[in-house]
């Protein structure tokens, strides 16, 4: 039996115009998460990526439900947007008040928005590809609606972090501080989780579950393990989430694998060269 052979880049260069939307969607979006991303991690919230993206499942399959079943047109991508601010407005609740800590809260978004997206994915079972393509990220080409979204919503979140960086961190890593300074605490923070809710929600229609879930988190990681500074770990994590997001379509186009497994072993990759860098350089 003779083998397939292999794409090769005249095979990519020649097929540029049909990937190009995905691989801006990808750059944009793995942009976006890695910068993002080191809030993630340094508030400890790294299950809300998960619980988001689970949240923006729900949405899409609520879209098309209402679609089929109630002759009531929802974009899907606003179906995700909605269900993912929902999810992630949860982190704004008082955990005193419930009497529940908010990992436990988390917990419990995660296992609804989940089992709620298969029981109403039962419901459609002609999209139900679409409900497996955002928690797996198999889709290989971006809808322009879906890339329009995360284009406008990313652009938005990073000029705006980037414009108020300064208020935006400083009431997110020392909020007593902030307040303080008299910096209107609660609402930069709701400020920090809105744009973290939207952007995953959007991208995670787009891209996928796995993937977003990935760039969300590891970048972010990568930048830290550097210890460069936080400012700087920004910037390097938005800089790392572009390479995962388009070297890991790229891989998955040069070797035949899924788009989203292959960005969240680029992604994975990376934050193994950033230990071996941390561990060579600690040597030294």
């Amino acid at each position: 039996m003779h083998e397939t052979p292999s794409p090769t880049w005249a095979d990519f260069i020649g097929a540029l115009e049909i990937f190009r939307d995905p691989l801006i969607c990808a750059g944009v979006g793995g942009l976006a998460l890695g910068f993002l991303g080191v809030y993630v991690l340094l508030r400890r919230m790294v299950f809300v990526g998960a619980t988001i993206t689970q949240a923006a499942a729900l949405g899409v399959a609520l879209s098309f439900y209402v679609d089929i079943h109630l002759d009531f047109a929802i974009e899907p991508v606003i179906g995700a947007a909605l269900t993912s601010l929902a999810a992630t407005l949860l982190l704004l609740i008082d955990e005193r008040r419930l009497g529940i800590a908010r990992e436990s809260l988390l917990g419990l978004a995660f296992a609804a928005t989940g089992g709620c997206a298969v029981l109403v994915g039962d419901r459609i079972a002609q999209e139900s590809h679409d409900i497996q393509s955002i928690l797996f990220g198999t889709a290989v080409l971006v809808r322009p609606t879906d890339l329009l979204a995360v284009l406008v919503t990313s652009t938005i979140a990073l000029v705006g972090h980037v414009v108020f960086f300064r208020g935006l961190s400083f009431a997110s890593f020392d909020p007593v501080a902030a307040r303080v300074q008299g910096l209107p605490v609660r609402t930069l923070q709701t400020i920090v989780l809105v744009s973290i809710g939207v952007v995953v929600g959007v991208t995670a229609r787009a891209l996928g579950a796995l993937p977003v879930f990935a760039l969300s988190t590891l970048p972010a990681m990568a930048a830290l393990m550097l210890r460069t500074g936080v400012r700087s770990a920004f910037a390097i994590a938005a800089v790392l989430g572009l390479v995962a997001g388009v070297g890991g379509y790229m891989f998955a186009f040069f070797e035949s694998f899924p788009v989203g497994a292959s960005q969240t072993a680029v992604a994975t990759a990376l934050v193994a060269l950033a230990w071996g860098m941390r561990m060579v350089l600690g040597r030294r």
